[in-house]
Parts: structure tokens; C-alpha cells; sequence
């Protein structure tokens, strides 16, 4: 038996120092004996894991073809340690960084679902700037929410939701997904700005198919276009789903989704 169809067991790895270390947890799945296709990448959203079931159907597919795939919990998400309220854009990234970094795949395809797209593009800057870093081939962006913070939530603050912002440090919204409510902090939005990407040209330096479905209630589909145009670089495939919803979980949505990422892991 192949050590791709032995299902890999979660590891831990500590990012950060001192008072800042968490334990965040990854599963990485390795190739199929000499498979020489690129490693997979998953990147969840807000408040999701990787245990979701794009994740685990990607992981599937990877086990299918013989490829490696990794996938992690940011901190605050799933088994991994740390506060959700700590969580930013940059404290996130700083983690997905590590575990690829760690694992050091020579190629990769990232696939970024909702807030996951926005850190999948802050990957690809990041990885560009490091010598030896893992050469991103592809990028399947899934409902990506880039700057959501800065434009999505700021400009539909409600007053409370203002004053609990700076009162309290944090909001509340009502979430479609789970019982808990969702949970924003001054902290998230504040240093969203630092870490903006629909400011100018965003270059990926590698082909980028964007999946969104035109019911989205969380993500409308203009946004996908505003980010294509911050792509002009770019080998970019926009594909709508008329009657798509912001998770695009149903069967025929993660069939194009695994259908964007194979054409990328030839």
C-alpha cells in the first residue's frame, strides 16, 4: 500500500514566540510514490477548518491522483491552539506561511475559499519576496473576500455596531452558519488595512481561475470582478455560478472546483 492512501494523522506546529505561540494543526498528505505534480494547498475561511467538505474532497481527489495536499487550521479554528478573538489577516498568514514553509513542497497550487482567497494573495506576495520559497503554480480562489473588512464590513457598520467596536473592542453578527454568532474585533478590521491587496496591481505570477456564485448574500459577485481588474498581469479565469451561494458546497460546485484545481496539477 502507497503512503498516499494510508490517511495521514494531524500534526502541530508552533508559530510564533512567547506569549504570541500557538500550536496550529496541519494535515499533509505526501505524493504517491514518485508523483511529481505540484503539492495542494488549502487555505479555509472565517471561522471554517479543515475539516469542511471542500478540504476533505480536495484531499480525496489528491489521494485519488497520487498528489500531496495540506491543509491547517488557523489559530482559533478547528484543533488548533490560540483565541479566535486574537485573529487577524496577518497573524493568520504568518501561520499558513509556516506550515508551507515547513514543509517546503518545491511547487504548489493554493486554493483560498472566502477569507482564504484574500490570504492565499498575501501568500503569493509573501512567497515571491523568499528565496527557495515553493514556486505557486496555480491559485483556485473560491468566493474570495479580499479586504473584506475595509469593504465589506467598515461601510455597513450600524451605530452599535460602532460603539461596541469601541467600547467593547468587538461586535456581533448573526451568522447563517453557525448557532455561535459571528465575532469582529477592532484588532481584525484595524489591521485588515495593513494588509489590503485591492490597492493596485496584485502580481500572482501564475494562472488563477475565481469561482462565485451570483447568490452570494456574504460576498456579492461584483467583488470578484473588482479583484479580476487588480489582475491584469495574470492567466485569470472568472467563472460565475448563477444560482451559487457563498459556500459553493454542493456537489456540482466542488466538481468545478477540483475540475479548476486539476487543470492546474498536470
Amino acid at each position: 500500500m502507497s503512503d498516499a492512501n494510508i490517511a495521514p494523522q494531524h500534526q502541530f506546529l508552533t508559530v510564533g514566540e512567547g506569549a504570541a505561540a500557538r500550536e496550529i494543526a496541519y494535515i499533509a498528505r505526501p505524493a504517491a510514490g514518485d508523483k511529481a505534480g505540484p503539492t495542494l494547498v488549502w487555505l479555509s475561511g472565517y471561522r471554517s477548518d479543515m475539516s469542511g467538505s471542500k478540504a476533505v474532497e480536495l484531499d480525496r481527489m489528491a489521494e485519488e491522483t497520487g498528489l500531496a495536499c495540506i491543509r491547517l487550521d488557523y489559530s482559533g479554528h478547528g484543533i488548533s491552539g490560540g483565541e479566535f478573538r486574537d485573529g487577524t489577516i496577518s497573524r493568520w498568514l504568518e501561520e499558513a506561511m509556516a506550515v508551507v514553509l515547513h514543509l517546503n513542497p518545491e511547487r504548489i497550487v493554493v486554493v483560498g475559499s472566502s477569507m482564504g482567497g484574500w490570504i492565499a494573495l498575501r501568500l503569493a506576495q509573501e512567497l515571491a519576496t523568499k528565496t527557495g520559497a515553493p514556486k505557486l503554480e496555480g491559485m483556485v480562489l473560491i468566493a474570495p473576500a479580499p479586504d473584506f473588512t475595509e469593504v465589506l464590513i467598515e461601510p455597513n457598520l450600524t451605530e452599535k455596531e460602532k460603539t461596541s467596536l469601541a467600547e467593547r473592542g468587538f461586535f456581533e453578527e448573526h451568522s447563517e452558519y453557525s448557532p455561535e454568532p459571528n465575532i469582529y474585533t477592532r484588532a481584525l478590521i484595524e489591521d485588515g488595512r495593513d494588509n489590503r491587496v485591492l490597492t493596485g496591481m496584485i502580481e500572482t505570477g501564475c494562472p488563477v481561475h475565481v469561482l462565485q456564485g451570483m447568490k452570494d448574500p456574504d460576498v456579492p459577485y461584483t467583488h470578484a470582478m473588482t479583484l479580476i481588474e487588480h489582475l491584469p498581469a495574470d492567466d485569470v479565469v472568472l467563472t460565475f455560478i448563477r444560482d451559487g451561494d457563498h459556500r459553493l458546497s454542493r456537489p456540482q460546485d466542488i466538481e468545478r472546483m477540483l475540475a479548476a484545481v486539476k487543470s492546474f496539477a498536470s
